[in-house]
């Protein structure tokens, strides 16, 4: 395997940035990786002295024989557990709260979480909700929960969130309609076991739309005005995995190496995020799913190639280093052009996975963009992280380009 971090020159200014920066990680979570990890899950629940377990899984698992593979774990350690099977695509937050009552009503002391991004962060939501009390709407913002939830184990089936490794949970608002999150380092969860394995069967719409999702986490983190020596460390590796096999898992399902790749990508994709955040496409595609329900990693998908145009003069140094790690020759070019390489890059990237080039074709409505702005403009922390702040007029402009699909 080749790592993409170890080989690019960094300008001098990345050396003093190293020099001079503070910085502060916190990631808790233990990681079990490989494949047929998840036959460890009945030893992980004992060792976090779990002994009776809140099931939390995307309904489709069951099709695909994934709950099966859980619950057979499960059986052979002789754990109890209560499947909590009601998962939507952009949960609400009373799912958050019926579930955690579902959980208190089978006396559950520990949670696990098995499925892509909604799945995990209603689990990791019902954890801490066990042990804090109150609704979920309680706990919306910046380090509002005070004590740790139950024992929590993340089991991705998507190479997508990274949710697995955040300390992020994502709800819509019913009363709003807006999408918000939960963020505190309470919501890390004990443990996650990723299993390659578990992902063949997921579709090639949802490989796409999960993968360029955890590829616009790694990009945001990298040119995130948090980024440090340690987030890009995760955000070039992470960027190098999906770009280069995201593709393969694509075009084949079946490609153990390249579900393997894509898993280890969206991990490290999660864990740059955890420590440097994310910037404009998330903001901007908060709207998308609180307005029109649009799954949020097809949003990113959509969103990320007309936002990395914009945001190129904020940084041009990373994006010419983002052209690279998605393999265009930039030696000799001026950075401005170099940089615009990573978004033909992208666009080829989204193309090559069947992502629409448009709002358009997702249905959302133009007359609708003023307000998507405003909106967005209020998701204050991915705008902070930002490398160019942005107006209400520029980001009017960027979702412009994206409804027509100019490019």
């Amino acid at each position: 395997m080749v790592h993409y971090w170890s080989i690019l020159k960094f300008p001098i200014e990345v050396i003093e940035m190293i020099q001079t920066q503070s910085f502060s990680v916190n990631q808790p979570t233990k990681i079990h990786f490989g494949v047929d990890s998840i036959k460890q899950l009945g030893d992980v629940v004992t060792q976090l002295n779990g002994s009776r377990v809140f099931l939390v899984a995307d309904p489709g698992l069951k099709k695909a024989g994934i709950i099966r593979k859980i619950t057979s774990v499960l059986n052979r350690k002789k754990i109890p557990y209560t499947l909590y099977d009601k998962v939507v695509p952009e949960p609400g937050l009373k799912l958050a709260d019926q579930g955690t009552k579902l959980a208190k009503k089978n006396k559950a002391d520990c949670v696990v979480g098995v499925g892509g991004g909604s799945a995990l962060d209603i689990a990791k939501a019902i954890s801490i909700l066990l042990t804090n009390g109150g609704k979920a709407e309680d706990y919306l913002g910046l380090d509002k929960i005070k004590l740790p939830g139950v024992p929590k184990i993340m089991v991705p089936t998507t190479a997508g969130t990274g949710a697995e490794v955040t300390f992020t949970a994502v709800f819509i608002n019913e009363k709003t309609s807006s999408k918000g999150g939960m963020n505190g380092d309470p919501l890390y969860p004990d443990a996650a076991i990723l299993d390659p394995a578990l992902t063949l069967s997921l579709p090639p719409n949802i490989t796409a739309a999960t993968g360029i999702d955890a590829f616009t986490h790694a990009l945001e983190a990298f040119v995130s005005t948090q980024a440090h020596a340690i987030s890009d460390m995760y955000a070039m590796e992470a960027m190098a995995l999906i770009s280069d096999n995201l593709g393969a898992a694509y075009a084949n399902g079946t490609n153990i190496e390249a579900r393997s790749a894509m898993l280890m990508g969206s991990l490290l994709g999660g864990k740059a995020l955890a420590t440097a955040g994310v910037g404009l496409v998330h903001a901007m595609a908060y709207p998308l799913g609180g307005m029109f329900n649009t799954a949020h990693g097809l949003a990113n998908a959509v969103l990320l190639p007309y936002v990395v145009e914009y945001n190129i003069i904020g940084n041009l140094g990373k994006f010419a280093t983002i052209a690279q790690i998605m393999g265009y020759e930039i030696e000799g070019l001026p950075l401005r052009e170099a940089g615009q390489l990573a978004v033909e890059a992208i666009h080829q990237l989204n193309a090559d996975v069947g992502i629409p080039n448009s709002l358009e074709a997702l249905d959302i409505p133009s007359n609708k963009i003023p307000e998507m702005a405003k909106i967005a403009l209020t998701v204050t922390r991915p705008v902070e992280n930002n490398p160019r702040r942005p107006t209400v007029e520029d980001v009017i402009a960027v979702y412009e380009a994206a409804f027509d699909g100019a490019y």
